[in-house]
This record gives structure tokens, sequence and C-alpha cells, in this order.
């Protein structure tokens, strides 16, 4: 492996030679990222294991049991590991584990996880248990399956196996897909069972950080529209289970819901749309989307007018923020390709040139998409590691960066502003209130006075 800190900053190449094809330049690469693949041994990716893209999926379900079979540190690294809000029951905040020690790994830790589940449901009386395996777990063998059917003829309520052992796959993706399957396995009907069909939506890609669910649910009752569920922000589950009955289905995060999308076209006949309502243009035309699909003039009447009102309200306060920010130079490297164009939109209503952005799990068409709203010689990454970051943002004369909680560090150690974009966050972000708030916090940590102190101490930083 080559020595990363000492490398000439001389064009975006990437710092490990076998990621040569995750790294291209906007506007001159011809044959596209590569992408979706397992994280390269030793890149000391950015990326989560895949138990961890299962667990940030299905946490939100607020009355469930979420039980880590596996060592105790699994579950600790994802206690409450969403900033999601809930209306109602607070089981979801709880850690369990069946806390596997030596003596479970040689001789197995079956046993262990049906004691578990068994005094679950005699002390909390769940209607639902998401049994989540870790790699410990896959590599010895257990069950989690068999041990889950046991358990839900036993006690008469859904156990849910999620196949999240993290040695499947260097892709967080994977572990969306586990949690995807389980959202189908507890959503379809029994047999004998029937859910209702109604006029309303469900929402998924949804996750409530910062009470976001509320608001967009606060947007559609002003249109006159419905949420049914939302997956799985502030979700039960029995409001899971009457998601089939729903008339149209929003995609926000496509990476972890897509599938899911395509599964309840494909069961129950229910359309689906990509929306986005971070930023207020993206806002716009999400409800925009929602109401034509409706085909009703009273919807589009009511949506115009909630339209004009926020812009109206929120224009002038945008406009002086891009006074302060227009010409400025941003970065961007989030987890999902839906949250990574919202925020180049963002960015470039605040004036701003966008001159990285990557993401841990987008795909080739996400990337081209990304690649066009992007000015020619800005570099596009995939599954980026902490020295290619530190590089390009240096390269780059980088002025700030939106991304999640291990960008943080490295942008401050540079010195460059940064702005938390990540799925812990406490600030709701979405819609035209939270366009807003982004636009402030990019203008504060972009525009603090404490960078004149910093700028020229660090290599590369003029």
């Amino acid at each position: 492996m080559e020595d990363l800190c000492t490398q000439p900053l001389t064009g975006p190449a990437a710092c490990i030679s076998e990621r040569a094809g995750s790294v291209m330049t906007a506007g001159k690469s011809k044959s596209g990222i590569h992408c979706s693949d397992d994280s390269l041994a030793g890149a000391v990716s950015q990326r989560a294991c895949v138990f961890c893209g299962a667990r940030v999926v299905l946490n939100p379900v607020t009355d469930a049991v979420h039980l880590v079979h596996g060592p105790i540190g699994c579950a600790t690294y994802t206690w409450d590991i969403r900033g999601s809000l809930s209306s109602g029951p607070e089981m979801y905040r709880n850690s369990f584990s069946t806390d596997m020690k030596e003596r479970d790994v040689v001789f197995g830790g079956e046993k262990k996880l049906a004691a578990c589940i068994d005094e679950i449901v005699e002390k909390y009386h769940p209607p639902a248990i998401f049994v989540y395996a870790t790699c410990v777990t896959g590599m010895i063998g257990d069950d989690i399956i068999a041990v889950s059917k046991a358990a839900r003829s036993r006690h008469g309520i859904d156990v849910i196996p999620v196949e999240s052992s993290g040695f499947i796959s260097g892709n967080k993706v994977v572990g969306y897909r586990a949690a995807a399957l389980a959202l189908m396995q507890l959503i379809t009907p029994k047999d004998g069972e029937t859910v209702a069909p109604t006029r309303d939506l469900n929402f998924l890609g949804e996750y409530n950080l910062g009470g976001e669910t509320w608001l967009i649910k606060r947007y559609l009752k002003e249109m006159g529209i419905g949420i049914n569920v939302a997956f799985t922000g502030d979700s039960t589950v029995a409001a899971l289970k009457r998601a089939p009955g729903a008339c149209l289905n929003l995609v926000q995060c496509t990476g972890s819901m897509h599938w899911v999308a395509l599964q309840l076209e494909k069961t129950f006949g229910t359309p689906f749309m990509d929306i986005n309502f971070f930023g207020a243009e993206n806002t716009a035309e999400s409800l925009r989307k929602i109401a034509r699909f409706y085909n009703d003039p009273t919807i589009t009447a009511r949506t115009e007018a909630l339209i004009e009102r926020e812009m109206t309200r929120i224009r002038p306060v945008i406009k002086r923020y891009r006074e302060k920010l227009a010409g400025k130079r941003a970065a961007i490297y989030v987890g999902g390709a839906y949250k990574a164009i919202a925020i180049i939109r963002q960015l470039r209503e605040l004036g701003m040139e966008i001159v990285l952005t990557g993401t841990q799990t987008g795909n080739k068409e996400e990337y081209a998409e990304i690649s066009s709203l992007l000015d020619e010689n800005a570099i596009v990454v995939d599954d980026t590691n902490p020295a290619e970051i530190e590089r390009f943002l240096l390269e780059m004369k980088v002025d700030v960066m939106a991304g999640g909680v291990k960008e943080r560090v490295l942008a401050y150690k540079l010195g460059v502003g940064f702005v938390d974009h990540n799925h812990d966050r406490k600030e709701c972000l979405a819609g035209f209130d939270g366009a807003v708030r982004f636009a402030k916090e990019v203008y504060l940590t972009t525009c603090t006075p404490v960078w004149k102190y910093t700028t020229g101490t660090f290599p590369g930083r003029t």
C-alpha cells in the first residue's frame, strides 16, 4: 500500500491504486464511476457494516423490540442510532442484546437467544421482535431463522429474523436489503388477513429525524392528503401492517427503500414516485408531483397556495445568506445519493461551487445525475476513505463540508467548516424551514471569524 500521507496533490487520483475507478471528474469521465462493490480491505472505508445498515432502517419502529444477537459491542455501537422522534411508544430507545461470550461462540448461542426472546415477551409484551444477526453469530452458524420461527409459534407474535451478519459483504446496502426483507415479512398479510384500501400514501425512506415526518405530514394535510404510514419514522408495528392499503408510495431514501417500493408495486400494485424534501426547490417540486398524482383541482390549488406562501416567506432570508456565501467552495460526503443531490441543489441555490461530492451507497445512475449537476472538474467519489477526503479537501481548497459524524473531525482538523447531515442529527432540515436552517448552518460555519486564525496553518491550505 502506498504512503497516503506523502503523495503530492496532483489531480483527483485515488490514494490507493485499487480505487482508481471509484474516483472520477465530473464532465470528463467517459466510463462512469465504479460503485456498489464491497469496500476495499484495509482502506478504512467511511461506510458502516451490514448490521448497522439494517439497524438504521428498522430502529425507528417505535413499539418493536430490537434484539441484537451478538457481543454487547454491536448493540452498544447502534444504541439509539437514529435521531428519530416518536409521538408515542419509546420501546425502540432500549437496547437489547444476547451479550454473547466466549462460551456461546464455542457451544452456540441459539438456546441463549430463545431464552432472551422468552424473557422479553414475558417482561415487555411487544407486538414484534426484530432479531439481528451479527458477524459472530453468522460465522458460528446460529440459525436465527429457526429460533425466530419457534418463538413466533410459542408466543403468537411477529419474531422476525434480520440476516445482517457483517461479513456477508463490505457494502452497507446489503444491510438495507436485509431490513427490507424483514419489513416485507412484517407487512405482508397472513392467510385470511386483508388490508382495506385508502386514498392515503406511504412515505418510504423517511426516519423522522428532528420531527421531519411530522412536518411533511402537516404539508400534506394542508393539501388534503393523509400519510398512511412512514417507513420507518415514528411508525408502529400496527401502522406498518396497513402499508398495503396505500394508493401511492413516496420514496425519499432510494438506497434503503427503493427495493421495498418495487416489491409493494409488484405484490400489491401500488405505484411509487421518487421525491425529496431537502431544500426549498426540492420540496416545492415534490409537493407538485404528489398533487399531480391525485389529479384533483382542489388539491392542486391548495398545493400552489402552500408553496407560494412558504417561498414568499423564506426567499428573502435565503437571498441574504446567498450574498454572504456566493463563490465559496463546498464538499459533500453522505450516505445516500438522494441526500447528496438535495444538498448539491441547496448549495447551488446559495451561489456556492461544489467541488467534491461522494456517497457510501450510490449507484451508476445516481452518480450520473450527480455528475450532471456539478461543474466540470468537480471530483466525484464512491465509498471513500479518510486519506482521500483529507487530500481532496486540501487540493480543492474547500471552505465548508456537508457530511456525517465521521467526516466532521476530518473537516475541523483541516480548518474546514462543517455542516452535520447525519442520521443521528436532532435538527429538522426538511421542508421550507429546514432549507433556512441549513443555509444558516452553512453560513455560520463557513463565515465564522475563527478560520482567519487557522487558515495557512494546515498543509495545502492558504
